[in-house]
């Protein structure tokens, strides 16, 4: 593992440009709005967040999966992989990378049928994959990966804002969930997760009213035009969740997604 994030795989190799991540994508465009894109890459997102119940796996397993997923999709088309096999891959590697113990393919399979059956507005049919298509899509997901499996989270620095700030615990949960949030967006492709860190930290005390923070913000060496970006990010997302019903969208955007090459097999 790299001393820190600047040596980092996750900095030299991961932290995407906009454009490139607008042209990679352009396939996937001339089927899909990019709110409809958007809104694939959220349902996927929350299938991923299932898992945390049956298997008991801490938040930052599940976002180190979310993250791989949108790293993948940021190089590859929908149609390269079926994304209900990737975010369950996605999963199993998570938790490995997280040294978050020994989870037997068995339970894991298992896991990915009670995952599959909170969606029934989506998935009519159990869960249609076996263990040896996840290790083969593992292998596959590493590839497209290069083997880059650090991911460095926003937690952390947010942790360490909020104790230099003194401790406030309203804040940190807020803070926090609007971290859990923005893997929703496209930031944890597009920049360093301090500056995540610090923008969900200032949309919180937007709404929590902490005008007291305003000269702690002020004395940060920071390029708060990538903040504001990212605000913008969150602040979108949140303009597209009034809009979006899970229950009565996702099946047909599915139905209208690029169809996978890697169909499954029993």
């Amino acid at each position: 593992m790299a001393a820190n994030f600047w040596q980092s795989s996750h900095y030299q190799q991961w932290i995407l440009d906009k454009q490139d991540l607008i042209r990679e994508r352009q396939q996937d465009m001339a089927i899909l709005t990019d709110e409809e894109y958007q809104k694939i890459l959220i349902f996927f997102a929350n299938f991923i967040q299932t898992f945390e119940e049956p298997l008991k796996l801490r938040q930052q397993v599940i976002a180190t999966a979310t993250v791989y997923f949108k790293r993948f999709y940021a190089r590859n088309s929908l149609k390269s992989i079926d994304p209900l096999l990737l975010a369950s891959t996605c999963v199993f590697l998570a938790a490995k990378t997280e040294e978050f113990g020994n989870i037997s393919n068995s339970k894991f399979l298992s896991a990915c049928q009670t995952t599959v059956k909170k969606f029934p507005h989506v998935y009519s049919q159990e869960f249609p994959y076996r263990t040896n298509h996840i290790i083969e899509c593992e292998f596959y997901l590493l590839e497209n990966l290069d083997c880059c499996l650090i991911v460095y989270q926003p937690y952390r620095p947010l942790l360490q804002m909020i104790q230099d700030i003194g401790h406030e615990d309203q804040l940190l949960s807020l803070a926090w969930r609007l971290v859990n949030d923005s893997l929703r967006t496209d930031v944890c492709l597009l920049y360093p997760p301090y500056q995540i860190a610090i923008g969900c930290l200032q949309i919180a005390c937007v709404i929590l009213q902490k005008d007291g923070l305003k000269t702690w913000f002020a004395e940060l060496n920071v390029d708060y035009d990538k903040i504001q970006e990212i605000t913008r990010y969150i602040v979108n997302l949140f303009e597209l969740w009034k809009d979006y019903d899970e229950t009565k969208e996702i099946k047909a955007l599915l139905a209208k997604m690029p169809k996978p090459k890697i169909q499954s097999s029993r």
